[in-house]
């Protein structure tokens, strides 16, 4: 890794946001007039005292841009069952890029197949923007190679594995700290009996999770998850072979009776709408939560929850990490490529619904 001081590197120094530090290099009037002169002042004190120099040809395709920066999404972000769950990526998206004077361009063109839409197809518009960040829950790495490849500007918001050894630009929530730390809080109550509830493969959220849970307790159970969303007698989305699956709230009972059978006290919920399911579930017994199962949910709700619970475990940095991916692309697209991947620490909960097991 080179020496080279990077924009992030002022802006640790000058107590300030990398987006901040840019605005000040490139000295964009309209978005720049509202830093402090207070700031400014601080941030080039910093670039004079350390000799900072901007990457020349960066800074020559800084002037070819457009200011507009893309967004894409894998999923649709607008139905009321994700709209939630997306708000907070997106307004973090909007505030950095406001600050930055640049407009956003939300790539809808895509087609939709198998409720998933791809980057690249016959009418793609990317080069409209001289950057995109990129959402979804899985990103696949045929098409991040080929932006690699293509050499073409963008960051994820999620970690997203490295394709053919690809350096894939990324600000993602560290899930394998924040679900370490929660599992760990579990065992020093007094859970030994404890399961993970989640897919634990396929998108690297689901991968992470299942590794902090498993780095703190090797032998914890592990069980798929469960169709939760919907009425009772409602299809859930997303059957790739169109059979039809189980009935929701059944497959919730079934799930809660292998926990009971096999003597889980705490269980571990990649989802908090599944997490609340499964609370719900288990207050239908007659049954306490925590007190005779706590319940530990790893994240935000994909969609809608109801009830005032405050669910032990954590919460996703949503707007900080799209406020982050704008930083990011910004330094990408400045040529300041230095920490191309960042992990943000989750925001750890105590909540209502983990406590010591009964009898303890």
């Amino acid at each position: 890794m080179s020496d080279r001081l990077t924009q992030r590197d002022i802006a640790r120094l000058a107590r300030v946001s990398q987006t901040t530090v840019s605005l000040v290099l490139n000295n964009r009037t309209a978005a720049s007039a509202r830093i402090p002169a207070e700031t400014r002042d601080r941030v080039l004190k910093v670039i004079r005292e350390t000799g900072y120099v901007a990457d020349p040809l960066a800074r020559r395709l800084l002037q070819q841009r457009n200011q507009i920066l893309g967004v894409f999404t894998y999923e649709s972000v607008f139905p009321s069952a994700s709209a939630d769950f997306y708000h907070p990526f997106l307004s973090g998206i909007e505030e950095s890029a406001e600050e930055l004077g640049c407009d956003l361009l939300l790539f809808t063109s895509a087609p939709v197949t198998d409720g998933r839409r791809l980057v690249f197809h016959d009418n793609n518009r990317l080069r409209i923007a001289d950057g995109s960040l990129l959402l979804g829950r899985r990103i696949p790495a045929e098409e991040l190679s080929r932006l690699v490849t293509e050499k073409y500007p963008f960051v994820s918001v999620g970690r997203r594995d490295d394709p053919d050894g690809a350096v894939v630009p990324y600000v993602g929530a560290d899930y394998t700290t924040a679900t370490a730390t929660v599992t760990a809080r579990a065992l020093q109550l007094g859970h030994t009996a404890v399961a993970f509830v989640g897919p634990g493969q396929g998108a690297e959220s689901s991968a992470d999770r299942l590794r902090g849970f498993h780095q703190v307790a090797p032998r914890g159970l592990h069980l798929s998850p469960v169709e939760t969303g919907g009425s009772s007698d409602s299809t859930p989305s997303g059957t790739a072979d169109g059979v039809r699956p189980i009935n929701a709230e059944r497959a919730v009972e079934e799930l809660l009776d292998e926990l009971l059978e096999r003597k889980i006290t705490a269980v571990f919920v990649e989802d908090l709408a599944d997490a609340a399911a499964l609370a719900a579930a288990t207050r239908r017994r007659g049954l306490a939560v925590p007190g005779d199962l706590s319940v530990v949910a790893l994240g935000d709700a994909s969609r809608p929850v109801d009830g005032d619970d405050e669910y032990s475990g954590f919460h996703i940095p949503r707007k900080e990490m799209g406020r982050r991916a704008v930083g990011l692309l910004e330094a990408v697209l400045s040529g300041d490529e230095t920490d191309l991947q960042q992990l943000l620490a989750c925001e750890l909960v105590d909540g209502s619904t983990l406590s010591k097991p009964k009898g303890l």
